[in-house]
């Protein structure tokens, strides 16, 4: 990769040191301080350097899959035991939230790892799933993805078609799954179909297994450096071995996407603090009118408000990592996070672009990116629509979806 002159110039611009206006860093132990550390110095190594160029390149680095397992991205809330880090969910939170401060697209590799293929396999699968497939996915010699969401059925995934027939000593996979993020470069999927009485059931597809296609998703505009394809199932032969046995039903997805929701309520808090500090930065040195741009009022009205709604997301998201270790957060209360934190990132980043000016849709900053990204994140693992519904549900106690 022709990275030096790049790598220098980008080096030297990450000067990120994070943002703490309310001393939230009170509220977090020694250890979720070094594990923030560790990942933010991380980021700045490995991604920072390079990001830039594998998103105007649409190049997703597979390198860095083995360097997430090494610094313990993947299944930090999986317990040591199965390779993952035996952490809790603030730490889970802090280590997402730094991952996509570098990119919205590396984290979603990360977060697709850890909370969709190894959560489900550690809370449904059984002891000889977990053994066989867990540390290998945490160390990042692995790769997995999750297959949900089909080319008619996305808001709805309870009309999925994919389904599996029981041949005696095997199942029979037919359908399809598209927008998967890992997909073409993923040794596994967890997927979701349908048994022949319509009841929903996951099942760990290898890769190898005659029928199964991984065709990649091309021409995106967003999360550029990350791989997004289909899974494509025609007659595959799955061993009975392979089914997730201990959950059943729509809801076994569901807890799997409530687990992702809380790490993307984190994680794109870090994407807008980068906006921000980028952004805050930017305004101290660029000159106008013989005065840097800091000094007028417009800006510092939109610097007020970008720290004001930074510091209340980071209320919010450690309230709920304390509620999810409690086991009390429920899908409403994740689905608040998710959808204000996205939607409080994608304003910060489109305010940040109007501070940098002509700049900030340049690759020279990381803002065009992020607000990029952002778009995929605002629609994925629950529309910001879809969520408002969720919460309605639970406001009023009537279902807006039926």
């Amino acid at each position: 990769m022709e990275t030096g002159a790049v790598v220098q110039k980008s080096l030297k611009k990450d000067l990120y040191e994070g943002v703490d206006f309310y001393g939230i860093d009170d509220l977090l132990t020694e250890e979720h301080l070094l594990i923030r550390s560790s990942i933010r110095d991380f980021v700045k190594r490995e991604i920072s350097p390079y990001i830039e160029d594998w998103a105007q390149k649409a190049h997703f680095p597979y390198e860095i899959v083995k360097k997430f397992g090494e610094v313990g991205a993947f299944g930090p809330q999986i317990p040591s035991a199965y390779g993952g880090g035996g952490l809790d969910y603030i730490s889970y939170g802090l280590i997402m939230q730094e991952v996509e401060r570098g990119d919205s697209g590396m984290r979603s590799t990360a977060s697709v790892q850890g909370s969709l293929v190894m959560y489900p396999i550690y809370k449904f699968g059984s002891e000889a799933q977990r053994e066989k497939y867990l540390p290998k996915l945490a160390s990042g010699e692995m790769l997995g993805c999750f297959g949900l969401t089909e080319p008619d059925h996305g808001s709805n995934p309870s009309g999925m078609t994919t389904n599996f027939k029981d041949m005696g000593d095997h199942f029979l996979l037919n359908g399809a799954k598209m927008w998967i993020s890992n997909s073409p470069k993923a040794d596994i999927a967890v997927v979701w179909a349908k048994d022949e009485s319509g009841r929903i059931h996951g099942l760990i597809v290898e890769r190898g297994m005659e029928g199964f296609s991984t065709p990649e998703t091309h021409n995106k505009w967003s999360l550029r450096a990350s791989c997004t394809g289909e899974l494509v199932f025609d007659n595959v032969k799955v061993p009975k071995e392979n089914i997730l046995p201990n959950k059943s039903g729509l809801g076994a997805p569901l807890m799997c996407l409530d687990s992702a929701r809380y790490g993307i309520a984190w994680g794109t808090l870090g994407a807008a603090m980068d906006c921000y500090d980028s952004a805050r930065r930017y305004a101290m040195e660029r000159i106008q009118f013989d005065k840097p741009i800091a000094s007028f009022q417009l800006i510092q009205k939109k610097l007020a408000e970008m720290l004001t709604e930074i510091t209340k997301a980071q209320l919010l998201v450690w309230k709920l990592g304390k509620m999810m270790e409690e086991g009390k957060a429920t899908t409403a209360q994740i689905s608040l996070a998710k959808r204000n934190n996205v939607a409080m990132a994608l304003d910060i980043a489109r305010e940040a672009r109007q501070i940098h000016g002509g700049m900030g849709i340049t690759g020279e900053y990381s803002i065009m990116r992020h607000m990029m990204n952002l778009e995929s994140v605002v629609t994925y693992e629950g529309t910001h629509d879809i969520h408002l519904l969720i919460l309605g549900n639970e406001i009023t106690g009537i279902s807006a979806f039926k």
